[in-house]
């Protein structure tokens, strides 16, 4: 099989299209030809140097995709050889063969395709939960989000709108913005003004939630939101956020709380269970799915060089 490999640290240019090894599944996994694999800025993060990655170089990134079981665990009947796979959260998927833990395996129905699927796995099930299991989005809350242009900001944003919020999209630039108005917010500004559009959004008393996955912002984060109003962290796009005085937080009754998907996902029921409600959202059009580009897999240095000039809007896909 061919992946999409590096030996060093450094810029996408490291990145090099090479012929490997066949995958050999263990006990309970089972091998799939992969067709559509999600990027994520956790992907550049690790070619950089910048997250841990097990093992030795050459080593070989993604997460998340999507494609048909070529090898399946013996005598399995959910998952025979030719069923259509997704799955968020297994490594080295930026191969033409993956080896998945049967466990992590999520059925793809018939009306999700495999782009579709690689598009919203794990940014869908990422907003899915910051919605509901960091913090119960009640109709009418104000709710901000930032990097709302990114694949799971424009999805976090049409969940909440779903839900009756009322959203503030922060966005960098003027078309990333008329994106996020276009995904249901109701009002998208820049990064030079949005703790006071946030304030007049809510008639002066602030946010009841804002997300925050860019860490740097989280000193605004804490003043935009209402008292007794709750920040939810869930990334450092642009850096580790200063210390927090525990208080400030007892003093306006604020809420900070952390979010991880892996602390949700906590077994193969609980994971099908989640992506069947996503899809089903998608079945019935509250959840749109925007794709910002495709690149056949052997150019992801060029998709790794887009995602990281930052024009990208919606999900960034390799393609094979």
């Amino acid at each position: 099989m061919h992946a999409l490999s590096f030996d060093h640290f450094g810029p996408a240019s490291v990145l090099r299209w090479t012929e490997r090894p066949d995958p050999v599944p263990g006990p309970g996994q089972v091998r799939v030809r992969m067709h559509s694999v999600g990027l994520n800025f956790a992907d550049v993060y690790r070619r950089n140097g910048t997250y841990h990655l097990r093992g030795d170089a050459p080593w070989v990134l993604g997460y998340e995709g999507a494609g048909v079981v070529e090898t399946a665990v013996p005598g399995d009947r959910l998952f025979p050889v030719g069923t259509r796979v997704g799955f968020a959260d297994m490594p080295h998927a930026n191969a033409e063969l993956v080896v998945v833990d049967h466990e992590r395996l999520i059925p793809l129905p018939d009306d999700i395709g495999f782009d579709t699927a690689a598009a919203v796995l794990l940014q869908g099930l990422t907003a899915q939960y910051l919605v509901t299991d960091s913090f119960s989005v009640r109709p009418d809350d104000v709710a901000v989000v930032h990097a709302a242009a990114g694949g799971v900001g424009m999805l976090l944003v049409q969940m909440l709108k779903a839900l009756g919020a009322v959203v503030l999209g922060v966005a960098s630039s003027e078309g990333k913005r008329d994106a996020v108005i276009a995904a249901g917010a109701d009002v998208a500004v820049g990064y030079d003004a949005w703790v006071e559009a946030a304030r007049a959004l809510s008639g002066g008393h602030g946010a009841d939630v804002v997300y925050d996955s860019v860490g740097r912002t989280l000193a605004d984060s804490l003043a935009a939101a209402r008292i007794g109003g709750t920040v939810v962290f869930y990334g450092m796009a642009a850096g580790d956020p200063d210390p927090v005085d525990p208080r400030l937080l007892m003093d306006r009754s604020l809420t900070l709380t952390g979010g991880d998907l892996w602390n949700v996902l906590t077994g193969a029921e609980v994971r099908r269970e989640r992506a069947a409600a996503l899809f089903e959202q998608i079945r019935r059009g509250v959840l749109a799915p925007r794709i910002a580009a495709s690149y056949p897999l052997r150019d992801g240095a060029q998709a790794h060089a887009f995602l990281e000039s930052r024009a990208a809007v919606g999900k960034v896909l390799l393609t094979l």
